[in-house]
Order: structure tokens, then sequence, then C-alpha cells
């Protein structure tokens, strides 16, 4: 592991007992459904951009019968944990997980059926430079199916926001809907569609809090550390509070590249 490995291995471990075993994203295997709802996944081969420890991915072969997953992860502890995920379903075989490094993807053109990413490209500053990436990459007729966390405005966020992300302590990139819109349609994408998912995250976080900080906090502390959960818990107020406002707003994104 690196100094500069942001999920070590204590945080992916709170974040699959919050969010479910595999999960560094809100939302489980549901919201997964959610994201991935009408794309054409059987028999198709899939980039998973961001894979974290690897639950979407065996969840792509053996749930939605890809042929063959290819996750990438620029962290070496979440490639490690996807990679024993991946053994331990015995699917090892229909699923690669490679470590890269931030930059264009290390693939040719016209590689995969289907991109995806569930709350990953947040880390990706230049969102028109992924979305011509990820056009790049896709056959013709492909799909991009992707969740990812945004700001309802573009320019710097507001104090409330900037304080949120300052308290993430994660190299967040926030670009607004309408700047992503933009993006995919530039690269060429056909019938993109953004669904804002504010109203339930907002609810879902609060929630989140609630268990963080009500009384099941002793059994958060004794597994994970008092001064770890007095933070998580501090960053979950500001994460409510900018979600409540409608400054932060998750979205789904999608798009095709004309066949």
């Amino acid at each position: 592991m690196s100094d500069e490995d942001l999920y070590t291995t204590q945080h992916i471990d709170f974040l699959e007992e919050l969010w479910g075993e595999g999960f560094l994203s809100p939302g489980g295997p549901d919201e997964v459904a959610r994201v991935f709802q009408g794309v054409d996944i059987a028999g198709k081969h899939v980039m998973d951009i961001g894979c974290g420890s690897g639950a979407i991915a065996v969840s792509l072969v053996r749930d939605y019968g890809a042929a063959h997953v290819t996750g990438i992860d620029v962290e070496d502890p979440v490639c490690n944990a996807a990679r024993a995920r991946a053994e331990g379903a015995g699917v090892a075989d229909r699923i690669t997980i490679q470590k890269v490094t931030p930059g264009p993807f290390p693939f040719k053109d016209a590689t995969f059926d289907v991109v995806v990413s569930k709350d990953s490209i947040i880390h990706i500053p230049d969102k028109e430079a992924m979305a011509m990436d990820a056009f790049r990459v896709l056959k013709p007729g492909g799909q991009f199916a992707a969740s990812d966390w945004l700001m309802s405005h573009d320019g710097p966020p507001s104090d409330q926001m900037a304080e949120y992300i300052a308290a993430e302590g994660l190299d967040f990139a926030m670009a607004s809907p309408e700047r992503y819109a933009k993006a995919m349609a530039d690269a060429g994408f056909v019938d993109v569609e953004l669904v804002n998912r504010n109203p339930w995250y907002a609810d879902v976080a609060a929630g989140e809090l609630a268990e963080l900080s009500g009384p099941n906090r002793p059994r958060w502390e004794e597994k994970h550390g008092k001064d770890f959960i007095a933070h998580q818990v501090e960053i979950w107020e500001k994460l409510v509070g900018v979600l409540r406002k409608g400054e932060h707003c998750p979205h789904h994104i999608r798009g095709r590249k004309p066949a």
C-alpha cells in the first residue's frame, strides 16, 4: 500500500459495513440495478471504471450475464480486494482487475460493448476528456451507464460544500449536470440522459448519519475506533447539509455511441 492510497483497508471495511459487502458507494445492489436498468449487458464485454472492491464487477458477471468485465482502479488495496472477491465468487476467469494510472484508458479503440461506473468518476476532474475516452473505447452501438456525484452549479463550491469536500479528504471533482450533458454530447454520445438522485440520497444519508451517531454508535466505535467514527459523523453531518440544500446532487448518466 502506498502513502497516497485514499481507500485504506480501514476505510474499505467501514464503507462495506455501511453500504454492503463489496460496495464503496451508497445504495448497494438496488441502486446498481437502477443505474443499469435497460442496459444490454448479457454476453457483453464491460469496462468498470473505478471498480473498487469488486462487488459490481462480480454482479455484472453473475447477475447480469456479462461475458467479461475489465475493472480498473488506481489503488492497490481496492484492486487486491476486487481480485479476492472475484476469486471467492468463482468468476475470476471472467473478470480482469487492472491497476491503472490516472489519464487515458489503456485500451484500444472500440474494445468494449458497455462502459459503466458507480460513483467513481468523481475522482476524474476532466469530465470532457473522460467522456471522449469512454466514447473512444466503446464499440459502435455501445452504451455508457454511470452514476456520479455532481454539484448543482458551475464555478466554485459554496463555503458549505467546500467544508464538506475538505472533511472527506478525497480528490472530489464535481461537475454540474449541464457541463456533464454537454461533455457527453460533445464526445459524440446520443440519447444522453441525466437523472437527479438527490432526493433519494438526501434521505439515505440522513439515515446513515442516524445509524452512526445514534444508539448504535458504540458498536461502530468498538469495531472501527472512536476517533475514526467521530470523523465519519462529522463528514456525514456536512454531507447531509449539502444534500438538503441541493448543491450536492448525485446523478445517473447515460449515453449511447451511434452504431
